[in-house]
């Protein structure tokens, strides 16, 4: 069959989707991948085969215009209306609606709009049987709806989209017929009113969901759930000599991620701190820092070792602990293959979510990173050096991972579901 992936052209919501995609491949399904023009190295990079579709935008630079004197600075948690997802008992249908309207026109319209018509061009032309497009890459099911493919999510995040959503839907069940606006439908249903077809539920969160967090991290949502197993992928990497062998001591990792720096933003923690607050200590603090933050800093540690990148699937083989920003990536690829108890300091989209997910599950502790103290973080690090319990909790949380289907796996699953929809059809 050919399967054609759609995403905004953010990095670290792709690397996610690659190890699906080359197993589609691997199994003997034409693969396209369609993003904006200037995202097709990062592509064919993963050895995929890029579709450069519309034109060229950059969303974080529109951000960074609005805020205050240009530069980008992420909140706290999730955007209204994904915010229900970090307290559902405080709100209500008003916020919810009005959440959907601002976030359309302030971000998912900007993002998608330069994509749309060209990917619906190309979907046309091509004819996918299946179109796997990430959740803010509203151009996918447009497209799908209007080739007649068959269409789902692949999820890069916990699913705060679709729980919202279901959130939405409830509440909306509940309005009086004249006031049940829904900025969402009304927007994707203008689109397929523009290509021949007529808005569905499907548009806004998939025919089904391909989720790659364990089911203990997951939310409770009853959307139809494809779960997969992640598998860890960075981007071009090279293991450095010093990660050959075992390290004499005790290793703890820290990283922050790529998409604060990426996007012009900061770090949310001092990293300072954290260094100084580790120096004492019979440890090796290994740092991948982006090169723009090490000159920040004014003194490193004897204990400490920088590097602006290092493969986190070949860093996590070595680590006893890890100190980070509770991203999707970073604390996936700790948790798939070694047992490595987590620090999570979260501050932005997802992160507080899902650091509370890992918190209760066992193998993690948080401290919100606006609170990360250098003392806050030395306890963190001490407890989970010191204390079984970590270990032991994140030993079951591969465990849990290991015994979810992998990528191949999947690629079957797909083929049911695509074939069940011909067969249906």
């Amino acid at each position: 069959m050919r399967v054609l992936f759609v995403a905004n052209p953010e990095k670290a919501h792709v690397l996610a989707m690659v190890p699906l995609a080359w197993a589609l491949r691997t199994a003997g399904h034409e693969v396209r991948f369609a993003s904006t023009p200037w995202f097709a190295d990062t592509l064919t990079q993963a050895g995929l085969t890029a579709v450069p579709v519309g034109r060229d935008s950059d969303l974080w630079d529109q951000l960074r215009r609005a805020m205050p004197n240009g530069e980008y600075r992420p909140e706290f948690g999730l955007p209204a209306p994904y915010d229900v997802v970090q307290d559902p008992e405080r709100v209500d249908w008003a916020q919810l609606r009005d959440g959907y309207d601002h976030i359309v026109q302030s971000w998912h319209r900007p993002a998608c709009f330069p994509m749309i018509s060209a990917l619906v061009e190309f979907a046309r032309a091509w004819q996918p049987d299946l179109v796997l497009w990430e959740p803010l890459a509203f151009g996918g099911p447009v497209a799908a709806k209007a080739c007649g493919a068959a269409h789902g999510r692949l999820l890069w995040s916990y699913d705060a989209f679709g729980e919202t959503r279901e959130h939405f839907l409830r509440l909306k069940e509940q309005q009086p017929e004249g006031e049940r606006s829904d900025p969402l439908a009304e927007w994707l249903g203008g689109y397929a009113r523009k290509y021949g077809g007529e808005f569905s539920e499907d548009m806004t969160t998939g025919q089904f969901t391909v989720d790659q967090l364990p089911a203990s991290l997951s939310g409770e949502s009853a959307l139809p759930k494809v779960r997969m197993r992640f598998e860890p992928y960075g981007g071009p990497a090279v293991v450095p000599r010093w990660l050959w062998s075992a390290p004499a001591r005790a290793r703890v990792a820290l990283t922050m991620g790529v998409s604060a720096t990426d996007h012009g933003a900061g770090y949310t923690i001092s990293i300072q701190d954290v260094l100084d607050s580790l120096a004492d200590l019979d440890i090796e603090v290994v740092a991948t820092i982006a090169e723009s933050e090490q000159a920040k800093l004014q003194r490193v540690p004897d204990n400490a070792r920088l590097v602006s990148y290092v493969p986190l699937q070949a860093l996590a083989a070595t680590c006893d602990a890890v100190i980070h920003h509770a991203g999707f990536g970073t604390f996936l690829t700790m948790a798939r293959h070694h047992p490595v108890p987590q620090l999570l300091l979260p501050w932005d989209f997802d992160g507080p979510v899902l650091a509370r997910k890992a918190q209760e599950q066992g193998g993690s502790l948080v401290v919100r990173a606006d609170r990360a103290t250098g003392a806050s973080v030395r306890e963190g690090v001490l407890r989970l050096l010191s204390e079984p319990a970590f270990r032991e909790r994140a030993a079951a949380l591969r465990e849990e991972i290991e015994s979810t289907p992998g990528p191949h796996q999947v690629v079957e699953q797909l083929e049911e579901l695509v074939a069940a929809r011909r067969v249906a059809a």
